[in-house]
């Protein structure tokens, strides 16, 4: 790997998420050496992905690169690799660019697409978990409203332009949103041969609401909001299969489409090496400890999406959001550097921070502590937070001004098929 030798701790991230970077931030100019691993060399804002994927974002403007993120940390590098293995014997990793020593190591792999082992789902829906699959998922939904614009059979017509979106979390909830914007803004203005009445979006949910994870106030109005922009929600529905053109539910239900969109859950990414009963067997996360210790491990941690970390007010472990990632990340860099000094270690304490979601123009929910807001003022809300969010000045500019021209325009100004794809 050609990382210099040191006379400093070594301690090496797997992951250049919200958790990663934000301890390699928090390691920073310390007597610390910092390896920073990831497969891409960037870093992705993932709670934009979907915007993404209905055009209104270019992709460099949600993904940052990981050594510009580094470039002025000494002691701090950076390698492109996939880890493989976990030697806590030897206290080494292997990668496919070789193996690499450390004193401390910190698993931050986030998660990836969980299709709870239904193949076909798997092989012929679209997942939105990265920005090439987003990107993929923006050149689908163009390629069907190009195709649609020069069929003359009326079902395959519909096909092309009924859009199934399965599960209602944010992502969902979101997605669904800005594909009716699509709808209700471009095709009629843009593809004046296509009749938009034909086109339907669909948002299946297993649970009896949108938005299970939040507040009940918060669900009754995105699901409003989502009827206001033509969206078809339908609860208590769970897809059984899909074969890339019929999707049949629970309940019997079927939609004729050439896009569907999974977006229903996640499972964690451990990496193989230590020992099973450190890893919980469904959620596939890493069960830690109020220090985010691997259990039975005092070197290996893990942190956000990959850290089972119960206590009483979280039984069933921290939401996996950006924030617990963020604050455990914070958390960890101080330990680290208490460790090297043998000071006490000081165990995390998650600060919620609040929940949201927007749906479009105008209407978002968030749930706080104390309060819960619906309406304009969450938009706005929502829109600044994750705006300050965002890692990079210009990242924060791009965004802002194609939220500003997408307002007043109403357009989505990055409808381009870039890269076809093919099922």
């Amino acid at each position: 790997m050609n990382i210099p030798a040191t006379t400093f701790p070594r301690t090496v991230i797997i992951g250049a998420g919200f958790g990663g970077i934000r301890l390699a931030s928090a390691l920073a100019n310390k007597d610390m050496q910092v390896v920073l691993i990831d497969k891409h060399n960037y870093h992705t804002f993932q709670p934009l992905l979907y915007q993404v994927s209905s055009s209104g974002l270019e992709p460099d403007s949600i993904a940052y690169p990981v050594r510009k993120i580094l470039k002025n940390h000494k002691n701090s590098y950076f390698r492109m690799a996939v880890v493989s293995h976990i030697d806590a014997e030897n206290n080494s990793i292997t990668t496919n660019i070789g193996d690499l020593n450390f004193d401390y190591l910190v698993i931050a792999t986030g998660t990836r697409t969980n299709f709870f082992g239904n193949d076909d789902i798997k092989n012929n829906s679209m997942p939105m978990k990265t920005v090439p699959q987003a990107l993929d998922i923006r050149s689908l939904i163009l390629q069907n409203f190009e195709k649609a614009a020069i069929t003359d059979d009326v079902e395959a017509k519909k096909a092309f332009l009924n859009f199934v979106v399965i599960g209602a979390g944010p992502t969902g909830v979101e997605l669904s949103g800005a594909i009716a914007e699509l709808k209700n803004n471009i095709l009629p203005r843009e593809y004046r041969d296509l009749n938009p009445d034909l086109m339907a979006i669909h948002l299946l949910e297993g649970a009896p609401r949108v938005l299970p994870p939040m507040s009940q106030y918060a669900s009754e109005k995105a699901e409003e909001y989502l009827k206001e922009l033509g969206v078809t929600v339908h609860c208590n529905t769970l897809v059984k299969h899909y074969d890339g053109r019929t999707v049949t539910t629970n309940d019997e239900k079927k939609f004729e489409s050439e896009t569907v969109i999974w977006a229903a859950g996640v499972t964690g990414t451990p990496i193989d090496g230590l020992n099973p009963a450190a890893l919980h067997d469904q959620t596939r996360r890493f069960k830690v400890n109020p220090f985010n210790q691997i259990e039975g491990y005092a070197h290996i941690f893990a942190i956000g999406d990959m850290a089972l970390m119960t206590t009483e007010a979280w039984p069933k472990g921290h939401p996996q959001v950006a924030q617990p990632a963020i604050q455990q990340g914070k958390n960890l860099g101080k330990n680290l550097l208490n460790m090297t000094k043998q000071k006490p270690l000081k165990p995390f304490q998650y600060h919620d921070k609040g929940t949201m979601a927007t749906v479009g123009r105008n209407k978002a929910v968030v749930d706080l502590k104390h309060f819960k807001l619906a309406g304009f003022f969450s938009w706005f809300i929502w829109m600044f937070v994750h705006l300050m969010a965002l890692v990079g000045f210009r990242n924060r500019v791009i965004v802002f001004f194609n939220w500003t021209y997408n307002y007043i325009n109403f357009d989505k100004a990055a409808r381009l098929i870039i890269r076809p794809y093919k099922k």
